[in-house]
Parts: C-alpha cells; sequence; structure tokens
C-alpha cells in the first residue's frame, strides 16, 4: 500500500511539472482566445474595441500568431502607447508562446502579476511608463530566454531580485525611474551577452560593482541619480566597447584616469556631473574622437581646461560649477583647440568656474552654437560685437562678471535669441534700439549695472517678451503706454531702483499675465491707478519708495492671487480696505511710512501681526492687541474730543501771545548784538528748505542697510533720493547717533561750522533737520551735495593686490588725479586757514572725510570735531573745548599731550594725507609699529628709493622702452620726490618746524606744473 501511494505521488509530481515546462499542444489556442478575453475585462483603452468574436483573435490589433508549429498561438503582444487603462490581467501567464510582450507607454496600474514567470519563452518585456507598483516578481527569473527587460519609469519599489542571475542571455536592462534600493547586484557582471545596462533614477546605494568592467559587449552604462558612493572602478574605463557612460548626481570620489580617453576611444557620452570628484581633467579625452557630449559639472576639478583638438563631433560641453580657472587672463585659452576641433558645438557651459580673461572675439565662429552659459565667473573686458555672428543662439548668459562697456547694438540681428542675461556686471550706456527686434526674446535680465537712458520704445515688437528686468540702473523718464499696450505675455516685471518718474499709466492693467511686478525705489507719482486691479494672476507687487499719494484703491482687493503687497514709504491717505482682510493668500503687507489714519481691518492677514508692517502712520487705532494701538473713538467721542481741542486752542491761543510778546523782546535784543557774521548766518540758514524726519525717511528707504555710503563714532551716512524738496535729486544725508555721547556737540560743532564756510573744495551743505522719530525720540541730520566719486578712502584701499592685473581698472586714481585731489585738499585748508573772518580747525582730516565728486575734484567734509579760534582766544580755552582731537594716525602728536587746537594740527594731517595718496599705505597699516611710522617710512626712502614706497598701482610696463622714455620716467620721479618732501615737512613732530599751507600749494603748484610739461602723466613706466 505505501508502495503504491509513493509510485502516485511520483507520477502526479512528474505530470505537475510537464504540464507547467512542456510546450503548449496545439490544441491550446483556445485558451489564448481565453487568457486575451481576461487580459481585456481588465483594462479600456481603443485598441481593445476591435477584440470581439467576429474577428479571429490572430487578427486582433497588437497580436500576432506563430508560424508553423505555432499556427494559431499568440506569439507577440504590441501594444504600446495605445492609452490603456486598468490593471494587467495574471491570465498573461497562459499565452505560453509569448515571445515578446510589450504594453510600454500606458497607464496600466497595479503589480506586475507573478504569472509572468510562466513565459518561459520570452524574449522581450517591455513594461516601461507605465504606473506599476509593488516588487518586481521573483518569478521572472524563470524566463531564462529573456533578452530584453525594460521596466523602467513606474513605482517599482524594493530590491532587483537575487533570483534574476539565471538570465544569463540579458542583452538589455532598463529598470530605470523607480524606487529600488538597495546595492546594484554584481551578478550582472557575469552576463557576457549583456550590452546595455542603466538604473538610473532609484535609490541604489554602495559601489559600482568592479564586475561590470568584464562585461565584453557592454557599450552603455547608465547610473544617474542614484547614491552611489566610492570610487569609479577603474575596470569600467578598460571597456573598449564603452559608448555612453552616465553617472551624475550620486556621490562618487576620487580622480579620473590620465588615459580616459585613449582606453575609451569609442566613447560617445560621458556625464559624470554632480558628484565628489577631484583632481585634474584628463588631457587625454581629446583621443576619444567620436565624442559629443562632455558634462562634468558641480565637481571639484582644478588646474585649468585642457586642450579639446581632436573632438570633431563635440556638441555638449559642460564644465560648470568648478573651480577650473585661477581668475587669470590665460583660463580661456582652452575655446582656441575648441576652435581648431570642432564647428558643430551646440552647447557651451563656463559658468561658476573661476575664469578669468576675456571673451575671445573668435567666439562668433562658432556658428552653430544656441547655449552660452558662462556666468559666474571673473570675466573682464567689453561685450564681443562677434556674438551676432552666432546666428543660431537661443539662450546667452554671461551675468555676474566683471564685464565692461556698452551693449552692441549688432546683438539686435539675433533672431533667434530666446534668453539674454547680462545682470550684474559693469555694463553702462543705453539699451540699444535693436534689442527690440529680437522677435523670439522671452527673458532680458539687465540689473545691477550702470545703464541709463530710457526704456526703447522698440520693445513693443517683443511679442514673446516674459520676463523683463532692469532693476538697479540710472533709467530714467516715464515708463511708456506702448510696451504695457503691447507686452500682454510679461509673466515677471522688475524695475525697481532707478529714476523712473511720471505716473503708473493706466494700460498696465493689460498685462493679464504679470505674477511679479516690483517698480520700488522709483519717482513715480500720481495715485495708484485701478487697473492694478486687473492685475488677477499676480502674486507679489512692490510699488514702495515713491511719491504716490491718495488712497489706496479698493480695486486692489481684486487680486486674489496676491502674496506679497508693499505699499510703503509713500504719500498715501485715507483708510486701509476691508477688502485686503478678504485675500486668502495675502502673507505679506507694508503699508508703513505714510499718512494712513483710521481703523485697522480685523481679517485675513490682519490677524498676525508678524505679516504686517505698519509703522509710521500715526493716525492708525485699533486692530488686534498685538499692534498695540489706542481704540478707536466713537463718533460722540470724536465730538467731545473736537471740542476740548477747541477750549485748549483758545487757551493756548492766549498764553502765546503773552509768550510771543516776551520772546520778541528777547530776539529784539539778541539780535541788536548779533555781529555781521550772525547776520550773515541766520540769512543762510532762512534760505534753506526744511525737511521732516518722514522726508528724510523716505529719502533712505526707511534707513535702508543697502543706502549706507559711511559710517562714524556720531553718525551714519546715506544716500537719499528726495521729492524735489531741493534742486538735486540725489543726496548725501548724515543721521547723528544722538544716543552716542558726544554726537549732538559733533551736531552743534558742525552746523556752526557749515554756516559760515563757502567754497568749491568744501562739501556743501543743503539744509538741515532738528526733528522727533516715530517712536518720539529726538532726530537730528544734515543734507548735503551728493558726491559720485565717494571718499578717496575708498579710491585708495578698496583694490585687489595684483597689480599688474588691475592696472587698466577705472576704480585707480591716476597720477594726475592724485596730484589735483592733493591741491584741492590744500586749497580747502588754506580757506579755513586764512580767509575767514574767525580762523577754522578741520581737526580731523582724514581720507574717508575727502570726497570726490564727478569730475575727481575733492571736497572737504565732516566738520563735528571742528573748532574756530577767535583771535583773543586763550589757549587753555581752547584746549578745554576740545574733548576729541581727531583720528589715530593722522591726529597731530601734540594733542596726545593737551596741547592747544592749532592750524598746525591740520597740517600735521595733511602731511600724512600727501604721504598716504602717493604711497597707498595708510599710517595705520600693520607694518607699521613704535619705531616705524608714516612719515619716517618716506623720509628713508627718498631720494633714491622713491620707487620702492610709491603706491604700485601708478605704475605699468612699457613694451618698448626708449632713451626718452627713461628722461621722462626720472623728471616724474624727482617731481614725486618733491611731493614727498612737502609731505614730510608738514608731519614733522615739532609743531613749530611744520611747513604752513601756503608754502605747500606754492611747492605742489609748481611739481604741477613741472608735470604738465611732461604731457600725459597718468602713469610711470618702469
Amino acid at each position: 500500500m505505501r508502495s503504491s501511494s509513493s509510485i502516485f505521488t511520483c507520477l502526479f509530481s512528474i505530470f505537475a511539472f510537464l504540464c507547467k515546462t512542456s510546450s503548449p499542444l496545439p490544441g491550446n489556442s483556445a485558451s489564448d482566445h481565453q487568457a486575451l478575453l481576461s487580459f481585456k475585462a481588465n483594462l479600456i483603452g481603443d485598441p481593445l474595441r476591435s477584440w470581439n468574436e467576429s474577428t479571429h483573435f490572430c487578427k486582433w490589433v497588437g497580436i500576432t500568431c506563430g508560424r508553423k508549429h505555432q499556427r494559431q498561438r499568440v506569439v507577440r503582444m504590441s501594444l504600446g502607447s495605445s492609452n490603456l487603462h486598468g490593471s494587467l490581467s495574471p491570465a498573461i501567464g497562459n499565452l505560453s508562446c509569448l515571445t515578446i510582450l510589450s504594453l510600454k507607454d500606458n497607464t496600466l496600474a497595479g503589480e506586475i502579476p507573478q504569472e509572468i514567470g510562466r513565459l518561459t519563452r520570452l524574449n522581450e518585456l517591455h513594461l516601461s511608463r507605465n504606473t506599476f507598483s509593488g516588487e518586481i516578481p521573483k518569478n521572472i527569473s524563470h524566463c531564462v530566454n529573456l533578452m530584453v527587460l525594460f521596466l523602467g519609469f513606474n513605482n517599482l519599489t524594493g530590491k532587483f531580485p537575487l533570483e534574476f542571475g539565471s538570465l544569463s542571455k540579458l542583452q538589455y536592462v532598463g529598470v530605470v525611474f523607480n524606487h529600488l534600493m538597495g546595492e546594484i547586484p554584481a551578478f550582472l557582471g557575469n552576463f557576457s551577452s549583456l550590452q546595455y545596462l542603466s538604473f538610473s533614477g532609484n535609490n541604489f546605494k554602495g559601489k559600482i560593482p568592479a564586475s561590470f568592467g568584464c562585461l565584453p559587449q557592454l557599450f552603455g552604462l547608465s547610473l544617474f541619480q542614484n547614491s552611489l558612493t566610492s570610487t569609479i572602478p577603474i575596470s569600467i574605463f578598460n571597456l573598449s566597447s564603452l559608448t555612453t557612460f552616465d553617472a551624475q548626481e550620486n556621490q562618487l570620489q576620487g580622480y579620473l584616469p590620465s588615459n580616459l580617453g585613449t582606453t575609451l576611444p569609442n566613447l560617445e557620452y560621458f556625464n559624470i556631473g554632480d558628484n565628489l570628484l577631484v583632481g585634474r581633467l584628463p588631457p587625454s579625452i581629446s583621443n576619444a574622437t567620436s565624442l559629443w557630449h562632455y558634462d562634468v559639472r558641480y565637481n571639484g576639478f582644478i588646474g585649468g581646461v585642457p586642450s579639446f583638438n581632436g573632438l570633431k563631433r563635440l556638441k555638449i560641453l559642460v564644465l560648470f560649477h568648478n573651480p577650473l580657472g585661477n581668475g587669470k587672463s590665460t583660463d580661456l585659452n582652452f575655446m582656441s583647440s575648441l576652435l581648431n576641433s570642432t564647428t558643430s558645438l551646440l552647447f557651451m557651459g563656463l559658468d561658476n568656474c573661476n575664469f578669468g580673461g576675456v571673451l575671445p572675439r573668435f567666439i562668433g565662429n562658432f556658428s552653430n552654437l544656441q547655449n552660452v552659459r558662462i556666468y559666474q565667473n571673473v570675466i573682464r573686458g567689453d561685450l564681443p560685437s562677434e556674438f551676432h555672428l552666432l546666428v543660431n543662439l537661443q539662450h546667452l548668459y554671461l551675468q555676474e562678471n566683471q564685464l565692461s562697456g556698452t551693449i552692441p547694438s549688432s546683438w539686435g540681428s539675433l533672431q533667434q535669441l530666446i534668453g539674454l542675461a547680462l545682470d550684474g556686471n559693469k555694463l553702462f550706456g543705453e539699451i540699444p534700439f535693436s534689442l527690440g527686434n529680437m522677435s523670439l526674446l522671452s527673458q532680458l535680465d539687465l540689473q545691477f549695472n550702470d545703464l541709463h537712458g530710457t526704456i526703447p520704445i522698440s520693445f513693443e515688437k517683443s511679442k514673446n517678451l516674459l520676463e523683463l528686468d532692469l532693476s538697479g540702473n540710472k533709467f530714467r523718464g516715464c515708463l511708456p503706454n506702448a510696451i504695457f499696450n503691447t507686452l500682454s505675455p510679461l509673466v515677471h516685471l522688475d524695475l525697481s531702483h532707478n529714476h523712473f518718474t511720471g505716473s503708473l499709466p493706466l494700460e498696465i492693467g493689460g498685462l493679464k499675465n504679470l505674477v511679479f511686478l516690483d517698480l520700488s525705489g522709483n519717482m513715480l507719482l500720481g495715485t495708484i491707478p485701478i487697473t492694478l486691479g486687473a492685475l488677477s494672476s499676480l502674486t507679489r507687487l512692490n510699488i514702495s519708495g515713491n511719491l504716490f499719494h491718495g488712497s489706496i484703491p479698493p480695486s486692489i482687493s481684486s487680486l486674489k492671487s496676491i502674496e506679497s503687497l508693499d505699499l510703503s514709504s509713500n504719500n498715501l491717505t485715507g483708510k486701509i480696505p476691508k477688502l485686503l482682510g478678504k485675500l486668502q493668500y495675502l502673507n505679506q503687507l507694508n503699508l508703513s511710512f505714510n499718512h494712513l489714519e483710521g481703523e485697522i481691518p480685523m481679517e485675513g492677514v490682519f490677524k498676525n501681526k508678524t505679516e504686517v508692517e505698519l509703522g509710521g502712520n500715526n493716525l492708525l487705532c485699533g486692530g488686534i492687541p498685538q499692534f498695540g494701538l489706542p481704540k478707536c473713538k466713537t463718533e460722540g467721542e470724536k465730538r467731545q474730543h473736537y471740542l476740548s481741542r477747541i477750549q485748549r486752542l483758545a487757551i493756548l491761543i492766549s498764553s502765546g501771545t503773552l509768550i510771543l510778546a516776551i520772546v520778541a523782546l528777547i530776539v529784539f535784543f539778541v539780535y541788536k548784538r548779533k555781529n555781521k557774521r550772525s547776520l550773515t548766518l541766520d540769512a543762510t540758514i532762512e534760505s534753506m528748505p526744511k525737511l521732516s524726519y518722514w522726508s528724510i525717511q523716505k529719502a533712505t528707504n526707511g534707513f535702508s542697510k543697502s543706502n549706507i555710503i559711511g559710517s562714524g563714532k556720531f553718525s551714519t551716512v546715506y544716500k537719499g533720493i528726495l521729492d524735489g524738496s531741493l534742486s538735486l535729486d540725489i543726496v548725501a544725508i548724515k543721521v547723528l547717533k544722538l544716543q552716542v555721547r558726544g554726537a549732538s556737540r559733533s551736531f552743534l560743532a558742525e552746523c556752526e561750522a557749515l554756516r559760515q564756510i563757502r567754497h568749491r573744495n568744501l562739501v556743501k551743505v543743503l539744509t538741515s533737520c532738528c526733528s522727533i522719530d516715530h517712536e518720539g525720540n529726538d532726530f537730528k541730520a544734515i543734507v548735503y551735495e551728493y558726491m559720485a566719486g565717494g571718499s578717496l578712502d575708498n579710491w585708495l584701499h578698496n583694490h585687489s593686490t595684483d597689480v599688474e592685473e588691475n592696472h587698466d581698472d577705472s576704480r585707480i586714481l591716476n597720477l594726475s588725479q592724485r596730484v589735483n585731489i592733493a591741491l584741492d585738499v590744500a586749497n580747502a585748508l588754506n580757506y579755513l586757514h586764512n580767509d575767514l573772518e574767525t580762523l577754522l580747525v578741520h581737526c580731523d582730516l582724514k581720507p574717508s572725510n575727502i570726497l570726490l565728486d564727478e569730475g575727481f575734484v575733492a571736497h572737504v567734509g565732516d566738520f563735528g570735531l571742528s573748532k574756530f579760534l577767535p583771535i583773543n582766544a586763550s589757549s587753555s580755552e581752547q584746549m578745554n573745548s576740545l574733548g576729541i582731537k581727531g583720528t589715530i594716525g593722522y591726529t597731530a602728536p601734540e594733542y596726545g599731550m593737551g596741547s592747544a587746537v592749532s592750524t598746525l594740527g591740520d597740517m600735521y594731517s595733511y602731511g600724512i594725507l600727501l604721504l598716504e595718496i602717493f604711497t597707498g599705505k595708510s599710517p595705520t597699516s600693520y607694518i607699521f609699529n613704535d619705531c616705524l611710522n608714516l612719515h619716517n617710512y618716506v623720509k628713508m626712502a627718498i631720494p633714491d628709493h622713491v620707487v620702492e614706497i610709491m603706491d604700485p598701482k601708478l605704475f605699468h610696463k612699457e613694451v618698448d622702452a626708449t632713451p626718452a622714455t627713461f628722461v621722462r620716467r626720472d623728471r616724474i620721479l624727482e617731481c614725486l620726490v618733491s611731493i614727498f618732501e612737502v609731505g614730510i615737512a608738514c608731519s614733522v613732530e615739532l609743531p613749530g618746524k611744520r611747513m604752513n599751507i601756503g608754502c605747500a600749494i606754492k611747492e605742489l603748484s609748481s611739481v604741477k606744473d613741472n608735470l604738465m610739461e611732461l604731457g600725459d602723466f597718468e602713469a610711470i613706466s618702469l
């Protein structure tokens, strides 16, 4: 009995095995038919409508039946890109003769059925670009004849099955962009038939298996966008069959082999960007003559760029974000090898590589270039007009370099250009009219340059413009209506921080697609147009820092998508519209520094104090308690308050009349005792326009840090733009730090001095302000004429130490300018010391207090420590009246011992200043100590070693020196010795031995005359 049972069990097992593995019998076409019907039942799609009983299934769309032994059996199902929806039926496993299954590019969902493992004759499995989830079925390992496996662009998870080690006939494997994890299986390196392998876009970790270097037929290896670490196995770089290697966006480390191009002669596509690789780029890459794509972005490669001679097919070159350059003029030399080797280059990516030098003019010979990215480098020089020869150019990005000059008008012929970015350079001049001829232009970024003029009317032709950014320049004039009429596709418009004037055109409401609008920091006036409410797509609106007046239009509440709204620092009046609280996406609202009044709404953004700024509107009330404002009065309270104010006013008038009478008597007697100087002073003050705290707050953009141009112990100086109170638009505003002890005394001293002095070489005071700020604190400020050239200190010391590289830099003062500045300061001192009725001692002469205008004329400023010295004043009075006597390094040594203030102290400061101007060294430099100061440093060097102490930025190399050149050089050096002798004579330690200002002017004038006889003396030839 036991024996019969064993025999039965054995026979049953054999039968089951044969049923599972043997070829289907000829009569099994009915099972294929049934399997297809089950397949159809789970799916929806147009091709399946033809699957009906009136036609034999072998003629159904996407179905191919076999011949000879497999007649009436399905051998191929190809339903790729058929818009199929649903899941894959397990009945698919019943199509036992199937060799090709292709369902790619559909929206099939669910798990891949395990029953696919029953398709032992399957050669190709294409399930890419669906939404399959779950793990890859391990049963597919039974498909031992499988050669092609594509499962990419699904939602598969888990690990790549180790069971797939049985699929030794695999030739093409692609499981890209899923969520697979674990390590890439090394057993794939045993599949000698493998030609293409891609695991890109997954979560694989660990190393790239070294066994992959044993695949003799492998031509494509793609592993990008994983988390692979360690070094790239050297064995992979020995695969002579390899044409594609893509390992970008991993965490790979180490170096590239120096013989890379030699060992990979067939390489066509090479991408290792976004890794941690270091070292030098291998020069041997030029041996890979088939290479057309070379991408090494975002690594740590250094040491320059090798020659690309031999790369005849190169189309894509991406080097950006590697510290390859050293900021020198030779950094771009490799581009000439590109010109010699290829004319098919389409993409050149060189941004953020620390490249220096200038853009080569032969760049116009890359006739096929479509995309040029060379931004965020240190490239200097002009923009090559030869770019106009790149007739196929679509994108040109040169922003954040040190490019100068004007925008070539010839660029207007680039009819294919879509994006142009030149922001963050040093460009000047106007926007060429021809740029409006670029009919396809969609992005134009020119912000943060020194451009001026108006917006060209030709921009009305730019029908495709989506982004226009001209912020941070010096554009003037009105905003042209025609542009707003025609630029309806515009999405991003930034014209902030320019000098635009006039009203905001009503036509702006036609920019229906606008998402970002910034007009802040201009001088726009009038009322806010109600048409702004038509910009329904707007998410950010900033019109702060202008001169808009009137009320906030209710149409603003129509900006349903608005997230950030800034109307601050204008002259808006009236109440805050309650409808602003209805804007559900608004999370940043700035209405500060206007003249708004009334109750603050309680809804929406107004519920959160951190999202709303209302400062500088003193008549607001109510709102949430966090605003800390008083409750709003009822109508009855307002009437009672009004009557009380009338009663108080009557009392004040009667009291005031008496007080005014008394004051009038006092003023009369004081006026009679004033001398002639005071009479002139009062007349001057009365003629000055008065400014309020609010006008100064607005002029400085809310005392913005970006407006600060100087700062000291007692004050901060801001660049400001006034709204017509003064004749000048741009001014310098000195705001006193009244909380610092001595600041008020400094303010009074400076006001007293500035009221009585007028000279072309002194900073001109325009007016002053004594008021209270928004918190009720005292506020004092002085408004000066703005000096566009900045301080002498910046010109002398804010430069690169690489003299040779920066010799031609426009930010270097030449010899002629320095001599003129020295004479300007001397003339100012001569006026203070000798031409005033009561002489004035400056007491703080130094480079930061000497300002230059546009013509480099020097003006002495900052009289906060100055002191008038009456002729009959005693020495003790002078000593006690001065607490601070200047700045370390420039202060006369006798002041440190309590000596009286005198003009000789100013002469010492002037002598040190003169030595600093021509040596380029500050008296507080680290090279000076108790044993050596600037005075002795120069005194020991002249006359024989004057070249050694001169500011090296004054030199340039003479290419073809002649005897006349050396004679001229020696005469200039003799003049410089004379200048240094004046500086030494003015800065001797004993006050009585110092040269007076009259003699200094005479000596310096003689030096200037001698230099002028030599002609152009801007620099000294070596």
